[in-house]
């Protein structure tokens, strides 16, 4: 692995996305949805819904969408049956690429996002063969000048994390799925915020990317497929050099 920060691909991803704040609404809503039905609608005994409301405040989603969403997810207010599928396939340089989608129509979208993959020069890879490079994890970042390594540590350790290390000017925190929510819950006590948290799909090991020409290919593929309506989320063992990221953030 390069000595490119993590935590800086994800900051250029959400960038990209946040740009198109209406599908990001729509987006999170669906994600409300699966979770208010899952657990229920009340934040105080679903700490899953508590944390997701949490993200998508931040994101400025009016008060209004996010009990909608969530009516819609407790049967309060009729809404269509979401699906989860996963596809996977390879990204120009041999960037592996998982893609989880949420739609009501699983035939559309599987043309839909085979069309993304062939348009971007990529094919769908057979079930498993990218998603075995990564693994579910609750991965959360804290400003490194906000609070003492130790102190956090200490915090997030006792909490149940996995592993916590230095990545750039944050601190990675990796968790078990199962304990993200409560380290979310022992940084808020210790009233320590987070400049991101979420379970996500994190790589075992990432794939290093020093062309620029190749890092585009691979943004502008993500991208696309970010910007289709049923894709919830793509994950990427890109990493990018520092180098190439700060030339594409200038562009």
């Amino acid at each position: 692995m390069s000595g490119h920060s993590k935590w800086k691909t994800i900051q250029h991803k959400k960038g990209a996305a946040d740009a198109k704040r209406g599908k990001i609404f729509s987006k999170m809503a669906k994600e409300l949805m699966v979770v208010a039905k899952a657990g229920g609608g009340n934040p105080d005994t679903n700490t899953s819904l508590r944390n997701l409301i949490v993200r998508c405040k931040a994101s400025s989603m009016p008060n209004e969408n996010i009990d909608r969403a969530i009516k819609k997810g407790t049967g309060e207010l009729a809404a269509d049956i979401m699906e989860e599928i996963s596809y996977e396939g390879f990204a120009e340089g041999g960037v592996g690429v998982v893609v989880k989608v949420l739609t009501d129509n699983k035939n559309r979208a599987a043309a839909e996002i085979r069309h993304i993959f062939s348009k971007h020069g990529s094919s769908f890879a057979a079930q498993g063969a990218v998603s075995r490079g990564f693994r579910r994890k609750g991965q959360l970042y804290v400003d490194a000048a906000s609070v003492e390594e130790d102190k956090l540590m200490d915090i997030v350790l006792n909490a149940g994390a996995d592993d916590m290390a230095k990545d750039g000017d944050q601190f990675e925190i990796l968790t078990d799925p199962n304990a993200f929510n409560a380290v979310m819950e022992a940084l808020e006590k210790a009233g320590i915020k987070t400049s991101d948290s979420e379970v996500r799909l994190v790589p075992d090991t990432y794939v290093p990317v020093t062309d620029k020409v190749i890092a585009k290919s691979v943004m502008r593929f993500v991208e696309t497929l970010e910007d289709n309506d049923d894709v919830q989320d793509v994950y990427t063992n890109m990493d990018m050099d520092d180098s190439v990221l700060a030339e594409l953030d200038k562009e």
